[in-house]
């Protein structure tokens, strides 16, 4: 999968270290309840952040709520490198605790060859260890995964407007 947004690295990495984007962004993020679990700065300029989303039971698939009961949690965490030679890195990790479900991925954040903003690639796995609706598990969470990135990026293209 892969986002451009209309800052540069620089910006998108910058708002990726701002307390206040987060609390803006979860608040935005359609959950019924988000929590910035952690957010620790490194020294070298690079930066970890812990995430948990909330929907509630009401609103999950019928082949969701076979294998899970209640509310369901996704915890997300962000480890991102610093900006080196004009792009940054990123591992990302996801889990639904209490749930044979996880989710693991590489972002790369780079300037767009026209050098008019940043593109953000993401290449991840979702793996639902669930016999028979596994792979329609799998493929949910896939299409809800494009939906977020796509908003998250116009949110944070928007936030970089607003506070640049």
């Amino acid at each position: 999968m892969a986002a451009e947004y209309g800052g540069t690295v620089e910006q998108v990495h910058r708002a990726f270290t701002d307390e206040e984007y987060w609390l803006v962004r979860l608040g935005d993020s359609g959950a019924d309840h988000a929590t910035l679990d952690e957010m620790a700065p490194a020294p070298d300029g690079g930066i970890r952040i812990k995430t948990t989303q909330t929907l509630r039971a009401s609103r999950l698939p019928a082949v969701v709520t076979q294998f899970h009961r209640g509310d369901l949690s996704f915890v997300r965490e962000e480890l991102w490198t610093p900006i080196v030679d004009g792009r940054a890195t990123a591992v990302v990790t996801g889990k639904i605790p209490g749930a044979p479900a996880n989710l693991t991925g590489d972002a790369v954040l780079t300037p767009v060859p026209s050098g008019a903003g940043s593109r953000m690639a993401l290449t991840a796995t979702v793996e639902v260890r669930v016999p028979l609706v596994g792979g329609k598990i799998e493929n949910f969470i896939g299409g809800q995964l494009v939906d977020l990135l796509i908003a998250e990026q116009r949110f944070t293209t928007v936030w970089i407007t607003e506070n640049s």
